[in-house]
């Protein structure tokens, strides 16, 4: 172990206590707040090596013992573990650390309105993408009614559907936890950082020569993702409801405008309901005959023209759904304290939870999707959900559910994951997931942003995405997409033309190009709302399919090495501004994209770092620096670097499409 790794921990301070934590859910968010009874901050007693490791020992004059900091090499890497004394009553661990004031911090799972969360206090905990709903009814009227789309609301109250206590910081090291408990991070103090625990973590450092170097080594270590199949950069995947006649409808007229679809999504495969909050699915995971009739022949039809059909199912079912019943009668439902059936409200409606800790109810799930999802011939679905597991939850393991609730969206994209592979349809299906933890790199093939608003809201929607998409990146988790033209539609809020169209010019250029109706698609422009609309998917689709080979080397990039296939700028220059940029990003190593981000914008302004830039859409030179780009509707900025070995299938995505 060499001085200069244990450097870093030089002037490191540990605090321990014992507290008590109080959760509210509502609807996935989670109010929480705590009591702390005891606190001790220790001083160092000193060090001592022993077998290869460090022993870091603290105290305090109340102590009869002493608590110590094992730090040993593993793998290459640090490992820090705490020693404590038999029967210690301590819930609480503060481990403090020297930082760098001028340093930039990223990760943490996801976040949306920032890149950099230097200054910033993390909380580690997985639950809904409400950031606006608990802070007051003046700020939720704002939000609801009009609020400026650059007004970020206070990251303390945000909440992620991805968290996870990992950290890259600017100086090319990270930080990985151990721990399934409520945590927070605190960069809010420049020269320290604050790793604050609910049980005793253990935690890995490394430092790397490069970021490439720094998503290896995490991605190792955390795990990576399964492959993706070859089918989904052909084209376009179709959001489209409302029955078998519906898709072959809006189909052929997607088709018949030259569009390139390689798929077709219906989440209301199994049924629909409408409430108050929209169209929303049936949550009994069967298919709908007489929604979909004849479904069974017209997959079949469709993947034999190349268009595979796609679903939906998450870990809720449906109260009057038969599935529900089966599994109430089999007890396989997690419990409330009384021994019934744990029933959450999610928007309108109350939902049972399938026990996944009950090895008999997590294979009858796997039996679900095998029997009704694979095997009527869908080749992919959205796995949603993941968050809403209450911490007062009575589970069949016995296990605390506050201790288990981190884990449960890992163990949701698991079970997907195994009846994919127990199926042996691991070259033809995928799923996407947005609930994520630690672990949930290794087994979910593919993320998504979550419920993005259909507006231009920095925190909540379209330019949401790309810090979303790029805190993912530096966490271990290497592809993720999001809704052409979001999801969430209430009140005054819908989805415009031009805010679909620029969506659509983003995902064009990320690892999918999969779109959305929303939560009231009546509400909402789509795709094939008039000739424009029906022009402009045939041009995304076309740029998408034609990426087709680049992407597939990134997703095998992603899959071998962990290197994430979208990229903040500082990832391969180190130059001051990269490390601050949040709207724009790399498609792999070799293309740029600075989206259009607000509403009725015809350019913008963008920074390219030092390289040879070519525009792609203009066949314009730029050099590294700021410039101003024109970007009418249907031409977003976007610029391939002119030394890529992939320059001459880049340069020529526009004349493969427009001629």
């Amino acid at each position: 172990m060499q001085a200069s790794e244990l450097g870093f921990f030089e002037g490191m301070s540990l605090s321990v206590g014992a507290g008590e934590s109080r959760f509210t859910m509502q609807r996935g968010s989670f109010r929480y707040r705590q009591r702390i009874a005891r606190r001790l901050d220790l001083r160092p007693e000193g060090r001592e090596e022993t077998d290869g490791a460090v022993m870091l020992w603290f105290g305090h004059p109340s102590l009869s013992g002493r608590i110590g900091l094992r730090i040993e090499e593993a793998d290459g890497r640090l490992r820090l573990s705490l020693a404590l004394p038999e029967d210690a009553p301590w819930n609480r661990f503060r481990l403090c650390f020297p930082a760098d004031p001028a340093e930039h911090i990223y990760g943490c799972g996801e976040v949306y309105s920032t890149l950099d969360l230097k200054g910033e206090r993390v909380r580690i905990w997985v639950a809904e993408h409400q950031n606006a709903k608990r802070i007051g009814g003046k700020l939720i009227r704002e939000k609801l009614f009009g609020r400026r789309p650059d007004r970020i609301l206070p990251f303390g109250r945000y909440e992620s559907y991805h968290a996870q206590p990992t950290f890259v910081s600017s100086g090319k090291y990270y930080i990985h936890a151990e721990t399934a408990a409520y945590a927070e991070f605190d960069f809010r103090t420049p020269d320290r950082t604050a790793l604050v625990f609910q049980e005793p973590p253990v935690l890995y450092y490394e430092r790397c020569g490069s970021f490439e170097e720094v998503s290896r080594r995490l991605s190792a270590l955390i795990g990576r993702p399964p492959s993706l199949p070859d089918w989904i950069y052909d084209g376009a995947i179709l959001a489209v409801q409302g029955g078998t006649e519906a898709v072959e409808k809006k189909l052929k007229a997607a088709r018949a405008a030259g569009a390139k679809v390689c798929g077709v999504w219906s989440q209301d495969w199994c049924g629909c309901r409408r409430t108050g909050f929209g169209y929303q699915v049936m949550w009994n995971w069967a298919w709908d005959q007489t929604l979909y009739p004849a479904l069974d022949e017209r997959i079949p039809a469709w993947k034999a023209q190349g268009v595979r059909f796609l679903g939906y199912i998450n870990p809720f079912l449906a109260l009057e759904g038969a599935l529900y019943q089966t599994a109430a009668e089999r007890g396989y439902c997690v419990k409330n304290r009384d021994g019934g059936d744990y029933l959450v409200t999610i928007t309108t409606f109350p939902a049972a939870m399938v026990d996944f800790t009950n090895p008999e109810a997590y294979a009858w799930y796997k039996d679900i999707i095998k029997t009704n999802l694979l095997g009527i011939g869908l080749s992919g679905w959205m796995a949603d959900f993941g968050e809403y597991l209450p911490v007062d939850a009575v589970l069949h393991s016995g296990e605390d559910a506050a201790l288990v609730h981190n884990r449960w969206p890992v163990l949701w994209a698991r079970l997907n994951r195994e009846a994919i592979e127990e199926a042996g349809a691991q070259d033809e299906a995928f799923f996407f997931t947005r609930a994520g933890y630690s672990g949930t790199a290794a087994v979910s093939p593919m993320l998504w942003t979550g419920d993005q608003h259909v507006d231009w809201s920095a925190d909540d929607g379209l330019p949401s995405v790309i810090p979303a998409m790029l805190s993912l990146a530096m966490s271990g988790c290497p592809a993720a997409h999001s809704d052409t033209g979001g999801y969430t539609t209430m009140m005054h809020m819908k989805r415009s033309k031009e805010l679909l169209l620029r969506w659509e010019e983003m995902n064009a250029f990320s690892p999918l190009l999969r779109f959305h109706e929303g939560n009231q698609p009546v509400n909402n422009v789509q795709f094939d709302g008039d000739a424009e609309l029906l022009a402009q998917l045939a041009k995304a689709a076309g740029w998408h399919a034609a990426l087709g080979p680049y992407l597939q080397a990134l997703a095998q990039e992603a899959v071998e090495d962990g290197i994430p296939m979208t990229r903040p700028l500082f990832y391969h220059y180190d130059e001051p501004a990269a490390y601050s940029e949040k709207t724009e990003y790399l498609l792999g190593r070799d293309i740029l994209v600075a989206p259009v981000l607000r509403e009725s914008a015809r350019g913008r302004t963008v920074y390219l770092p030092q390289d040879d830039w070519k525009q792609l859409f203009t066949g314009v030179s730029y050099g590294g620096g700021v410039h101003e780009i024109e970007a009418p509707l249907g031409r977003p900025p976007v610029f391939i670097r002119s030394s890529s070995s992939w320059y001459s299938l880049l340069i020529n995505m526009k004349g493969q499409v427009e001629r």
